[in-house]
């Protein structure tokens, strides 16, 4: 599969994509795959197939997010495991 890099993103939910070959391709939202539109940023690096858009140009489909990005989304889920707090602050209330 294709790869690319996120080269521009625009609010109205397309964007354009750096292939490896130094060519933009259009994306469209609707073309995502296991990502959404508004997570996506960027420079991110992307997985895609080459397919045509309504206007019959090369665009690109069925896109997704690079495994090495992914797995780096899953990563940064919010999972707090550098957190060994046990509740105990062991300071000492004296007296």
């Amino acid at each position: 599969m294709p790869k690319g890099t996120i080269r521009r993103l625009m609010d109205r939910g397309y964007g354009f994509i750096k292939t490896e070959q130094e060519e933009d391709l259009f994306f469209h939202s609707n073309s995502l795959e296991g990502v959404e539109f508004n997570s996506l940023s960027e420079g991110q690096e992307v997985e895609f197939e080459k397919g045509q858009g309504r206007d019959g140009r090369p665009a690109a489909v069925n896109v997704k997010l690079a495994e090495a990005q992914a797995e780096a989304q899953v990563d940064d889920s919010g999972d707090d495991k550098g957190d060994d707090d046990d509740g105990d602050d062991g300071g000492d209330s004296g007296g």
